[in-house]
C-alpha cells in the first residue's frame, strides 16, 4: 500500500471510531438512524445550517440547525432533497480513463495520478503550463477543491483560470472596483435592519443572497414602516411582496436605473454631505447623471415616470437602503453599466457604513480576485477582471491556431459543457484540447468528454465550507464535517492534488520535518512552518497542500480542513481586534491558533469577528479613503441610452426568452437526478396568456423554442406572472441522466443550447442569457 494510500486507510478507521463514538454520545448506540448529524445545504450561496438523519448513507430526515449562527433553524424547502444530491445514480467511484473508442475503463488511483501527471507535465515541457486553462474549483459550498488547486497550478506552472463568476459576476466586481479600490470589495446589504429593501433583476424568495431570506422578506412586507422595491419584469415571489414593483421591459434595466438616478438628482433626494465628505467624482456624476431624459427613459423601460418617481421617492427618504443586484441585470444588456448604476443608487443617498445600509463585511477569504489595468488573456487579449479568464473567450482560447492557445484543462467540481454560454461552440473546442482532466462527483457532461475522470468525495463525504458568507456587524463561519464514508474509492479533492503534486515532482523541499513538527504541538508545528516558509518561497506559493500534508494528519476526519490554518492566520493578522471581539482569545499566532482550533471544533459554525459599522470605512481600499463615484469607461455607453432604442424582438425572434430561470422546483446543476422535482419536472416554458393565444397553445401543450444557435420543446406554463413577449425556462434542466434500469435521457431543455456566445457586454464578456431572442411554435399533437 502506497503512503498516500495508508494515510486515507487511517483516516477512514479513525472516522468510523468518531462517528461511533458520536453515535454514542447521542444515546442512540442501538439505533444509529435516530441521530441528528450537523452539516449544511449546498444547494445556493447560503449554505444554511442543518441537521440530517441517516440510514445507512441515505439522508432520511432534514431539518434546520437551529444552532447554525446565521439561519438559526431556517431552511427553505430545497436543503430537505439534498439526498438526491448525495445517492445520485451518476456518481463517480472510481477513477476512470478513456480509451481509444470513446468509452471509459476503470483504472487505479496510482495509474491514473502518474499518468494525468505525465499527460499535464507533457503538455508543460513542451509548450509550457501557461498552456494549460484551470476551470471551476468549487461550487456553491464547495470551496476548498480551488485552494488546494494551488499546488498544482503552481507546479504546472499554470497561469490562467476562470470560474463561473467570469459569466455572471466580473462584471460587477470590475465596477466594484473602480469604486472601492479593490474587485474583491463588495458591499452587502443589511436587509435584517434595513427600512427599505431594494432588489434588481433578483427574487431573493428563490435565490435567497442572504440569511433567513424568506422570514426576513416576510418581516419587511408585515411592517408599514419598511418598504420593499423589486425592479422585474417577472411577477415574482418577491415581486409580488412589492410596495413598489417596477415591471420593466426585459433588457431595459439600464433605462429604468438612469431615470431613478436622474430623478434623485432632480427633486433633491441625495445626501450632499455624505457625497462631498466621503465620495469623490460626484460633480462629474451628477453632470452626467442629469443629462438623462426621464421621460424618454420612462418610455422606453415601460414604466409610468409617477411609478419611477414614487420609488425613487420611497428610496430617496428611506431612513435606510439595503440592495442587492443578481443575474436578472448581470446576464443582460448592458451588464457593466448595470452594476454600476444599481451600486449609485446606494451611494447618491448615503446609505453606506450605517446600520441597514450597505456595508464592507470582513472575509475569510477573498471570493474572487483582483486583476490590474490591461491584465488579458493570451489568445483574444479579452480583458481578465477579478484575474479571470472571460468564459464567453474560452472557446476562442482554445479552438484557434494562435500559438498561446490552450491545450489542456483541469475542470474541478464544474460543467461547463453545460452551464456555460453555447454548449455547442464549447463541445467543439472541448474537442481539440489535447488532455482535459475532469475531478468531479458525478459523471457530468463535461466529464464524458475528458480524458481522465477523477471521482471526488460529495460535500457530505468530507470536511468542506464556503466562503461566501459575508455579514455585518458579526460574520460567521462554518467548517462543515463530514457525515458520511466516501464513496467507493472518491477521494476528498484536498488528497487528489496533494498526490499530484507528488507525481509532479512539485512537493517544497523545505517541507521536510514540518509533518513531525506539527505532532510535537501546535507551537512546534507554527515556529517550524515559519522557518520552512522563511528558507523555501515554494512552501508559501504552495501551501494549502503543504498544510494537508504535515497539519492535516493531526485532524484525523477532519484532514482536509488544514487549510482554515492559512485563513485563520490571515485573520489574526489583518483584523485581530474584530476577531477578539468574537470571543477568540490570544495574540500573535496565538490567536490564529484559538481560532483555527475553534472554526474546526464548531460544527454547527461560529461566529468568527464582530466590527462596528463603522469600520467599513477602514476597508476602502484607495488610498484616500474615500468612494470614487464616477467611472470614466462608462461614460460614453451611458449617454448612447439617449440614442439606442432597446431591442425587445426581432421580426425573425420576435420573443426574449430568460434563460435560466429560479423557481420552486430547481437549485443548481450539483442535483442532476429529475426525481428531486415535486413539480414542473418537465421544465415548462412560461408564457403569457396573450401570446399562448395568439400561438394557439393550452398549459401543457408542447412548444418549439427556436435561437439563431438551436432549438428545444418544453411544455407551455401559461401565467400573467411575464408579460407579453417575455418567456421563460428554468436552469438546471437537459442533463443526461440514467433511469433505474440504467438507460440515460436527457431531461428538460439544456438552455445553453440556445444560448448565443456572442451576445455578450462588451467589457466583461458576459453572456445574456436573460434576454435570447426567439421564435416560438406550437408543436402538432
Amino acid at each position: 500500500m502506497s503512503d498516500a494510500n495508508a494515510r486515507l486507510a487511517a483516516l477512514r478507521a479513525k472516522r468510523a471510531g468518531e462517528s461511533a463514538a458520536a453515535a454514542q454520545s447521542n444515546g442512540a448506540e442501538e439505533d444509529p438512524t435516530k441521530v441528528w448529524h450537523k452539516t449544511a445545504c449546498v444547494l445556493c450561496s447560503n449554505n444554511c445550517g442543518i441537521e440530517v438523519r441517516l440510514n445507512g448513507r441515505k439522508i432520511t430526515r432534514v431539518r434546520g440547525d437551529k444552532e447554525h449562527p446565521a439561519s438559526k433553524g431556517y431552511t427553505c424547502e430545497k436543503a430537505l432533497r439534498i439526498d438526491y444530491y448525495q445517492n445520485g445514480r451518476d456518481r463517480i467511484s472510481s477513477p476512470l480513463r478513456r480509451n481509444s473508442d470513446g468509452t471509459f475503463e476503470e483504472v487505479s488511483w496510482d495509474v491514473a495520478i502518474a499518468e494525468v501527471a505525465e499527460r499535464l507535465t507533457g503538455i508543460r515541457d513542451s509548450v509550457g503550463g501557461d498552456k494549460i486553462l484551470y476551470y471551476g474549483g468549487g461550487g456553491q459550498g464547495n470551496h476548498f477543491p480551488g485552494a488546494y488547486a494551488r499546488g498544482v497550478l503552481q507546479t504546472l506552472g499554470v497561469k490562467y483560470r476562470s470560474n463561473a463568476l467570469a459569466q455572471e459576476k466580473t462584471g460587477m466586481f470590475w465596477a466594484q472596483g473602480k469604486m472601492f479600490g479593490k474587485q474583491n470589495l463588495g458591499a452587502l446589504g443589511d436587509f435584517e435592519h434595513t427600512d427599505c429593501a431594494v432588489f434588481i433583476g433578483k427574487n431573493p424568495w428563490q435565490s435567497h443572497g442572504f440569511p433567513e431570506s424568506r422570514n426576513e422578506l416576510n418581516k419587511i412586507r408585515n411592517d408599514d414602516e419598511r418598504k420593499l422595491v423589486v425592479m422585474d419584469p417577472r411577477v415574482s415571489e418577491t415581486a409580488a411582496m412589492a410596495d413598489h414593483h417596477l415591471r420593466v421591459r426585459p433588457g431595459t434595466d439600464a433605462w429604468a436605473l438612469a431615470a431613478l438616478l436622474a430623478i434623485m438628482v432632480e427633486e433633491g433626494l441625495t445626501d450632499e454631505k455624505f457625497l462631498a465628505d466621503h465620495c469623490t467624482g460626484w460633480d462629474e456624476l451628477r453632470d452626467l447623471i442629469s443629462g438623462a431624459d426621464i421621460a424618454d427613459c420612462a418610455r422606453k423601460c415601460g414604466i409610468d415616470e409617477a411609478e419611477l418617481r414614487a420609488a425613487a421617492r420611497t428610496m430617496g427618504t428611506a431612513k435606510s437602503l439595503s440592495t442587492e443586484e443578481d443575474l436578472g441585470i448581470e446576464m443582460a444588456p448592458h451588464s457593466t453599466l448595470n452594476s454600476w448604476l444599481q451600486r449609485l443608487l446606494y451611494l447618491v443617498t448615503g446609505n453606506f457604513a450605517k446600520p441597514g445600509g450597505m456595508n464592507l463585511p470582513l472575509r475569510l477569504a477573498p471570493i474572487c480576485g483582483h486583476s490590474g489595468e490591461g491584465e488579458a488573456d493570451p489568445v483574444t487579449g479579452n480583458a481578465m477582471l477579478s484575474g479571470l479568464v472571460a468564459c464567453a473567450a474560452i472557446p476562442d482560447c482554445i479552438d484557434t491556431d494562435h500559438p498561446n492557445r490552450f491545450r489542456g484543462m483541469i475542470v474541478e467540481s464544474a460543467n461547463p459543457l453545460h452551464t456555460l454560454p453555447d454548449s455547442k461552440r464549447f463541445r467543439e473546442a472541448f474537442a481539440k484540447l489535447e488532455c482535459l482532466v475532469v475531478i468531479d462527483v458525478a459523471m457530468t457532461e463535461t466529464a464524458r468528454a475528458a480524458d481522465y475522470v477523477l471521482p471526488a468525495c460529495s460535500q457530505y463525504e468530507k470536511p468542506e465550507a464556503t466562503f461566501f458568507a459575508g455579514e455585518m456587524p458579526a460574520n460567521y463561519f462554518q467548517v462543515r464535517h463530514p457525515i458520511l464514508e466516501p464513496l467507493g474509492e472518491s477521494l476528498p479533492e484536498a488528497e487528489i492534488h496533494s498526490r499530484l503534486v507528488a507525481a509532479m515532482g512539485g512537493r517544497p523541499a523545505g517541507t521536510d520535518g514540518l509533518a513531525d513538527a506539527a505532532q510535537q504541538g501546535r507551537e512546534a508545528f507554527i515556529e517550524a512552518l515559519g522557518q520552512a516558509s522563511t528558507s523555501d518561497p515554494d512552501v508559501g506559493a504552495k501551501l494549502p497542500v503543504v498544510l494537508y500534508d504535515s497539519l492535516g494528519p493531526t485532524l484525523g476526519n477532519m484532514a482536509p480542513a488544514a487549510i482554515m490554518f492559512g485563513s485563520a492566520m490571515q485573520a489574526s493578522m489583518r483584523y485581530p481586534d474584530e476577531v477578539r471581539a468574537a470571543g477568540v482569545e490570544g495574540e500573535g499566532l496565538d490567536l490564529a491558533s484559538n481560532l483555527f482550533d475553534k472554526l474546526v471544533d464548531s460544527p454547527s459554525g461560529m461566529i468568527y469577528s464582530v466590527s462596528e459599522y463603522s469600520q467599513t470605512w477602514d476597508r476602502i481600499a484607495h488610498p484616500d479613503g474615500k468612494i470614487h463615484l464616477y467611472i470614466e469607461e462608462l461614460e460614453d455607453e451611458f449617454r448612447s441610452l439617449a440614442d439606442e432604442e432597446p431591442a425587445i424582438g426581432q421580426d425573425r425572434f420576435p420573443f426574449v426568452l430568460s434563460a435560466g430561470e429560479r423557481r420552486s422546483s430547481n437549485a443548481n446543476d450539483v442535483i442532476r437526478d429529475p426525481e428531486w422535482r415535486k413539480k414542473d419536472k418537465a421544465g415548462s416554458l412560461r408564457i403569457n396568456p396573450d401570446d399562448a393565444t395568439t400561438l394557439g397553445v393550452v398549459d401543457g401543450d408542447r412548444v418549439r423554442i427556436v435561437s439563431k444557435r438551436g432549438e428545444a420543446e418544453a411544455p407551455a406554463e401559461v401565467t400573467d406572472t411575464v408579460m407579453a413577449g417575455h418567456v421563460t425556462l428554468p436552469h438546471g434542466f437537459g442533463t443526461e441522466y440514467p433511469d433505474e434500469d440504467g438507460e440515460h435521457k436527457i431531461h428538460g431543455v439544456a438552455v445553453n443550447e440556445l444560448t448565443d456566445i456572442e451576445d455578450r457586454d462588451w467589457l466583461s464578456l458576459t453572456p445574456h442569457h436573460k434576454h435570447v431572442r426567439v421564435a416560438l411554435e406550437p408543436v402538432a399533437g
